[in-house]
């Protein structure tokens, strides 16, 4: 029997530990219904009244340092001019005005999302980034490493590269987000993990982040072991 291959993502994971976050039942407008585990989110199930516009929902924690990775399921196919996964301060929107359809994660400077249809949004500006997914059941994995300050999306568990960049100088926690335009979307949160860099790595951080060309690093006295975890930190 062939040995079964490693997913990029699970292979991003070593020495990550199990996290327990769930969406926020205070963080979200009323359209926005939860299950009794807060672990899935669902949009607009009003039969009578469907869609009124764009709504998202927050996770109750927010990431400040470390790295952190979870995965977002689509239980139904996404439909609609919206269906996003993401990350935003606590300022980020979590509604638009109403029957607004809008990108709503990274609609401003306060988030940063990926569509299903395969754009990213930051402060207003879409840029092509994967092909649109369309099935049910897609994983969407966000690896976010507010040390590299880093925001990396992958989908089913293969690496769709960096998304985003810079995320670390937003000086503000940042917090797992979803958001929909379409009547009828679930989404679930499934695997979450995170890891906290040890004071050692910190402080190796600290010191890369200090430097503008990492060939400095050559330069530094200090023993070259310490300057080959300094340049790959």
């Amino acid at each position: 029997m062939a040995p079964q291959q490693t997913s990029d993502a699970e292979s991003s994971l070593k020495g990550f530990s199990w996290d327990n976050w769930v969406w926020d039942d205070q963080s979200r407008p009323n359209v926005v219904q939860l299950s009794d585990a807060q672990d899935e989110a669902y949009f607009y199930i009003d039969p009578v009244i469907g869609s009124t516009g764009t709504a998202g929902v927050r996770g109750n924690k927010g990431f400040a340092d470390g790295e952190h990775y979870w995965e977002v399921e689509f239980l139904e196919p996404p439909v609609g001019a919206s269906v996003m996964v993401g990350v935003g301060t606590q300022r980020a929107l979590l509604n638009s005005k109403p029957f607004q359809c809008i990108n709503l994660i990274g609609q401003d400077c306060e988030s940063w999302g990926l569509s299903y249809k395969g754009k990213t949004f930051h402060n207003g500006v879409g840029k092509k980034y994967c092909e649109p997914f369309f099935e049910a059941s897609t994983k969407i994995g966000l690896h976010l490493n507010m040390c590299t300050g880093t925001l990396t999306f992958f989908k089913n568990g293969v690496n769709l590269g960096v998304a985003f960049t810079g995320l670390n100088r937003t000086h503000s926690q940042l917090y797992p987000m979803i958001s929909s335009t379409s009547s009828g979307t679930e989404l679930r949160v499934g695997v979450r993990t995170c890891r906290y860099l040890s004071l050692q790595e910190k402080c190796f951080s600290a010191i890369r982040h200090s430097i503008r060309d990492v060939n400095s690093v050559n330069d530094l006295p200090l023993p070259n072991i310490m300057k080959d975890r300094i340049r790959y930190v």
